[in-house]
């Protein structure tokens, strides 16, 4: 079908969606027995997050799939950390003071792996360290946990994307059990996200963002998922999400991020999102599940 055709329709078919609201309980429960629930950055409202301490919490806390974020450092290793620069996760500025802006691309693996990643969240994290990719999803690996893994700030590492598969690759994380139903590849970059599904057209991908309904006949040929801001979904636009297929020929699915509340959890599950990303994984089960 032509995109304007496609386009057309879906925007026809978001005026009809506009009243989509769970009509009973039962309906309501529906949605929320198929809810992912996404650890942020790991179990991140109670241990440093993108460390293996919040892995681990989120592990001990009963929830199988956990959030991070990759980059990459000076000397080409891949870590897991969220932001740019070291500066509010780590105690790079006390170990390297003469280093502003302690960008992630200026240090090597060597000098982050100094860094103490969980005295800033509690003393009882103190010494925890900014992981590699591939002691990332070791942990993962044993915890038998699965991963939405985004690709941070790619317009800084060039080539991070095939460098990303490699490493899934070679940690057995590209194999068909975790392409069923334990790996998720995301980015905020459509470029990226393009760029991973043609790299591995097995992979399923996801686009953090909102797009605008005449776009999304582009974005269903190379992402699987549509995972935007909670702040910014309404019931017709996850109905409308829904009605496309993505690329392996199934409808497209959105994760919503970052829902810590329970008032909030009940709102976008009754919006029949596939899936809550949270700081609070907890919060937001108790919530749907009630």
């Amino acid at each position: 079908m032509h995109v304007r055709a496609v386009a057309a329709a879906a925007a026809a078919f978001m005026g009809a969606a506009g009243l989509l609201l769970p009509t009973s309980a039962a309906e309501a429960a529906s949605y929320a027995d198929n809810l992912m629930v996404v650890a942020h950055r790991g179990a991140s409202a109670y241990a440093p997050e993108n460390t293996l301490a919040a892995v681990d919490r989120a592990d001990e806390m009963g929830f199988s799939w956990v959030e991070n974020d990759v980059q990459r450092t000076k000397d080409g290793a891949l870590v897991v950390v969220h932001d740019a620069t070291l500066a509010r996760t780590t105690d790079v500025e006390q170990v390297f003071p003469d280093r502003a802006p302690w960008n992630v691309r200026d240090f090597t693996v060597a000098e982050i792996a100094r860094l103490d990643a969980g005295s800033w969240f509690d003393t009882r994290y103190a010494g925890a360290r900014v992981p590699t990719l591939e002691q990332y999803v070791r942990r993962l690996s044993r915890n038998h946990q699965k991963l939405v893994l985004e690709i941070k700030n790619p317009q800084l590492y060039p080539g991070i994307e095939q460098q990303t598969l490699k490493v899934l690759a070679n940690e057995g994380w590209l194999t068909p059990p975790h392409l069923r139903d334990r790996l998720v590849v995301q980015s905020f970059s459509p470029d990226t996200v393009r760029r991973v599904h043609e790299l591995s057209p097995g992979v399923k991908t996801g686009f953090l963002g909102t797009p605008d309904i005449a776009d999304l006949p582009e974005y269903a040929s190379f992402a699987d998922q549509i995972n935007s801001s909670y702040t910014t979904i309404s019931p017709a636009y996850v109905a409308t999400i829904h009605a496309f297929e993505g690329p392996h020929g199934k409808p497209l699915q959105m994760l919503t991020w970052t829902v810590n509340d329970a008032e909030n959890a009940r709102k976008v599950a009754q919006y029949g999102v596939d899936g809550i990303i949270t700081n609070k994984p907890d919060v937001v089960e108790e919530a749907t599940r009630d």
